[in-house]
């Protein structure tokens, strides 16, 4: 099985994935993992698309957790199920302030080798911050992705969106189950 889970950051997306994952006994692969690189740079798109093709095509299966929508046409070109965090905006928001506060304290790297860690000034005081681009594109996000599951293009995909943790949990028991 092929998955990729989407929603706006501090959703919840990277916990449901190795969740679903670590049910399923498959790869769980972060897209932010594989674009960004040390001091905050991100990765070109030729480069970010092929170090996802790659990705992909090291398992016959996976379980995707991230966004970047221009990386649909290779992400979504042979997945079955993309499953969409919708928690409600005042939830994510306070996901999304508890992971940065946490991340800020722990100093924790964010994805390895690439030196990268939160700070408090960063998350919380910075134009660059992750809550504000929560804040920013929790709506558009929320456009987007209703218009991707009535999209023609997108017909040969099984769309689930996920509002309440039960729905979450059971779609894993489903999932389980269905192997």
């Amino acid at each position: 099985m092929k998955i990729n889970i989407i929603g706006t950051s501090g959703s919840g997306k990277s916990t449901l994935a190795r969740r679903i994952a670590a049910e399923l006994a498959l790869p769980c692969i972060e897209m932010d993992t594989l674009y960004w690189r040390p001091d905050w740079q991100g990765t070109p798109d030729d480069v970010l698309f092929a170090k996802l093709e790659t990705a992909l095509s090291a398992s016959p299966g996976w379980v995707l957790d991230g966004n970047y929508n221009r990386t649909r046409p290779v992400k979504w070109r042979e997945v079955d199920l993309v499953v969409w965090v919708d928690y409600g905006f005042a939830r994510t928001l306070r996901q999304a302030v508890t992971r940065a506060a946490k991340r800020a304290w722990t100093q924790q790297e964010l994805w390895p080798g690439t030196g990268n860690r939160e700070s408090f000034r960063r998350s919380f005081f910075s134009r660059d911050s992750i809550l504000l681009w929560t804040i920013k594109t929790w709506r558009s996000n929320r456009a987007r992705y209703e218009s991707d599951m009535h999209n023609p293009n997108y017909a040969h995909i099984r769309f689930v969106r996920i509002t309440s943790r039960q729905q979450a949990d059971a779609l894993i028991a489903g999932l389980r189950s269905s192997l």
